[in-house]
């Protein structure tokens, strides 16, 4: 059975769920996350998304990314799919969220109500190849520079994340 979303209103309210394809298919609002986490260094763990991915493959992006289930937390969510993708378990605690619109070119659109979620590691994740094609750790000011210099290599929804928040992901301290 494929994976629903969340329908939401624009103030987070439950509406109803969707097939996750229907949903990207008719760009619908639905409830997502986002997942930022960073080293003692202060460095963000990227992650490149796998080729076969049906949209934005071999982009690079933030930590990971997905969808909340029926009845789960944002934060339950983002435990859940940070061990999936990148194979390590970390606290993490909601600092924001935003509604966004991002139509793909292979028609597809991306319209969530994302929840910002943040956490820190300090080991090397062992990445889920269906799911990651590589990571890398890099500077906050590093990555703005590259999504300036070369945006295309970035997937939509990081490029938009970041550009609203940067400077509440920069602050934020847990």
């Amino acid at each position: 059975m494929e994976e629903q979303v969340i329908l939401v209103d624009t103030n987070d309210n439950q509406i109803g769920a969707m097939p996750k394809m229907e949903a990207h298919e008719k760009g619908v609002l639905h409830r997502a996350f986002s997942v930022f986490v960073f080293n003692k260094k202060g460095e963000l763990m990227l992650q490149q998304r796998a080729a076969h991915k049906y949209h934005s493959p071999l982009l690079w992006t933030n930590t990971c990314c997905s969808h909340q289930r029926n009845g789960e937390s944002n934060i339950q969510a983002g435990e859940r799919r940070l061990q999936e993708e990148m194979g390590f378990s970390t606290s993490l605690n909601e600092v924001f969220s935003f509604i966004y619109k991002a139509p793909f070119d292979n028609g597809l659109t991306e319209h969530e109500f994302d929840h910002v979620l943040i956490g820190y590691f300090d080991e090397e994740p062992k990445i889920n190849k269906e799911e990651v094609e590589a990571y890398k750790w890099m500077l906050l000011e590093d990555v703005k520079s590259e999504i300036e210099n070369n945006s295309d290599e970035f997937t939509a929804w990081f490029r938009i994340i970041f550009k609203e928040s940067y400077h509440k992901i920069k602050n934020y301290k847990i």
